[in-house]
């Protein structure tokens, strides 16, 4: 059984006991959380896909711990101009170890 669920702004194919990460959620570490936003869901019965949210489905997973991401290095110049920047970035991410699909 997985489903495809929609969390911090993007899609992810989750099954039981899947641990993912997605962008940093504003829920405690530890807590319990329920997405609703489940697009499709695929069991022994066939594939149940919603227009756009499957109605009555949900993910339950439980938030294990918040971090930074690794560093993207970017560069960005514009020729003959003597003109270069270098920049780094690290994404706050959240990692949520999914528990139950409800369908």
């Amino acid at each position: 059984m997985y489903a495809i669920i929609k969390a911090g702004g993007k899609q992810y194919r989750v099954s039981q006991n899947d641990v993912i990460a997605v962008n940093r959620l504003d829920v405690s570490e530890g807590e319990e959380i329920i997405i609703n936003e489940v697009m499709l869901v695929s069991d022994d019965k066939g594939v149940n896909i919603g227009s756009p949210y499957v109605p009555g489905a949900k993910v339950v997973g439980k938030v294990t711990r918040h971090y930074k991401g690794r560093k993207v290095r970017g560069f960005t110049y514009k020729p003959k101009k003597d003109s270069h920047r270098r920049y780094g970035h690290r994404q706050y991410l959240t990692s949520v170890a999914i528990t139950e699909i409800k369908s």
